[in-house]
């Protein structure tokens, strides 16, 4: 959902975070996608790119490989794309905030904003997730000693109940009466 008040554009976070992947254990962004959102055409997104190229190394911008852009288009189903020439590029948070820098229209810089923040949003959550995770491996480790624990406690019951059932004769000692030697 795309609202314009006052020079503003607002995106819904939905929207932003749907154009959100996971490619190479990176959050990335496709090039076709960031110039949807900002406004220009995916060549002219590129070409900017490129004029601008050392500011975008590879941990901030990379082209997808053939199969990557298979299994991208094989998630939608029907390929979204159309008749490409070229495999799409795939922008890095990092490499979101450095289109910041090369396009300068009001609309662009909004738009980056809003990103920016859903990425910080998707990081929460990861580490909010990542804490739970770690809470839960402790608890199970937890409940995993006192399994030892209570298998040891049976263990000494049960040595226990056998000495109680089978007692062994035992020698009594002090003094016995009728017994002068």
């Amino acid at each position: 959902m795309i609202k314009e008040n006052e020079n503003k554009l607002m995106l819904s976070d939905e929207l932003i975070s749907n154009k959100i992947y996971f490619i190479r254990d990176k959050k990335v962004m496709l090039d076709k996608d960031l110039a949807e959102l900002y406004g220009v055409l995916t060549g002219n997104l590129n070409k900017a790119v490129k004029r601008n190229i050392k500011r975008f190394p590879e941990d901030f911008m990379f082209q997808l490989t053939k199969n990557e852009f298979e299994n991208l288009t094989f998630q939608f189903g029907i390929s979204s794309w159309g008749g490409t020439r070229r495999l799409p590029y795939v922008f890095t948070e990092q490499g979101v905030a450095m289109l910041s820098g090369i396009l300068n229209s009001d609309r662009a810089i909004n738009v980056n904003i809003q990103i920016m923040r859903i990425f910080s949003k998707i990081r929460e959550m990861l580490t909010d997730n990542l804490s739970i995770k770690l809470e839960i491996e402790e608890i199970k480790k937890k409940l995993k000693n006192q399994d030892k624990n209570i298998e040891l406690v049976f263990s000494y019951l049960d040595e226990l109940i056998e000495k109680q059932e089978n007692p062994t004769p035992r020698k009594q000692i002090g003094f016995k009466p009728g017994n002068n030697k």
